[in-house]
This record gives C-alpha cells, structure tokens and sequence, in this order.
C-alpha cells in the first residue's frame, strides 16, 4: 500500500457518484507481495515492464488475475458481464521462463502496424514478447504507445 500512495495511486477507485457506471479498485499492495515472492529468472523484467504499464494513465489498476500481475481500465464503465472482461488491457504470461509474454486480451482492436503485437488470434488477443531489460527499453515506447491507444478504444 506505501508504494502506491508514494506513487500517487489510490488503491481503491472511487465510484462516480449517481453516473450509473462502475469502477474497479486496483490492488497494488497483493501485486507487491506477489512481486517480493516471484522466482521466474526474468524477475527483473517483469518488475521492468510493471513500472512502465502503471506509468502511462492514471486509471491503469493492477490485481493478480490468472496467477499473473494483470493491469486493467479502473475508471468508471457501463457495467457489463464480468465474463466479458472488457476492463483488462495486459496481463503477464510467466509459463516461459525465457521470456516475458503479454497478453494484450483485445489486442486486435489496436490495429498494430509496427510488428510488435504478435499472432491473430480469433478472440482478439495479441502477444508481445520480452526477453531482457534491454529489450524492455528497446520497445517501451512502442508499448507505451499500444496501451494509449487501447484506452481511447476501449469499451466505457
């Protein structure tokens, strides 16, 4: 919880009053003790691309979703079928250990021209891979870029 007041991040979002849409209150604190424990030889680049991922829109929350640090949309939405999990932007794919996967789950809707979403899958989903921290540097604005342009296509 310290690391996001010193961050400047609430962990809970507020409800808007009397909007009729729904929030999601990030979880940072579970996220930091996932961290503290996780033995995966690319640690570092996780920890790498986490800073990076909450850096870029204040509304960006975290949990751990699907055995993995997960980011998601926190501000308010038209409520929706949790199944439909329209929130979620990245979540981590940790079952390599050579590297660092990202699952962009509406990936698609991005419409990545530069290479750096990989595969088509039918439900939408794309991947980004990273090997190291200099790779991490090498495609952080690239990311950067792919998140903006999710979270001025995404569902409210």
């Amino acid at each position: 919880m310290k690391k996001a007041a010193k961050a400047g991040r609430s962990t809970q979002a507020a409800k808007p009053a009397d909007s009729g849409k729904t929030t999601k209150p990030s979880e940072p604190e579970k996220v930091d003790a996932y961290m503290a424990k996780l033995k995966h030889p690319r640690a570092d680049v996780v920890a790498a691309l986490r800073k990076i991922i909450l850096s870029i829109d204040k509304e960006i929350g975290e949990e751990i979703k699907w055995n993995a640090p997960t980011f998601f949309y926190a501000g308010a939405m038209e409520p929706s079928d949790p199944k439909e999990y329209r929130r979620y932007i990245v979540i981590f794919n940790l079952f390599q250990k050579d590297c660092i996967r990202l699952v962009f789950w509406k990936g698609a809707k991005v419409e990545d021209t530069t290479g750096f979403l990989e595969g088509d899958y039918a439900d939408g989903r794309r991947l980004a891979m990273f090997h190291d921290l200099k790779e991490v540097k090498a495609k952080q604005k690239v990311l950067e870029g792919v998140i903006k342009k999710w979270l001025t296509l995404r569902d409210k």
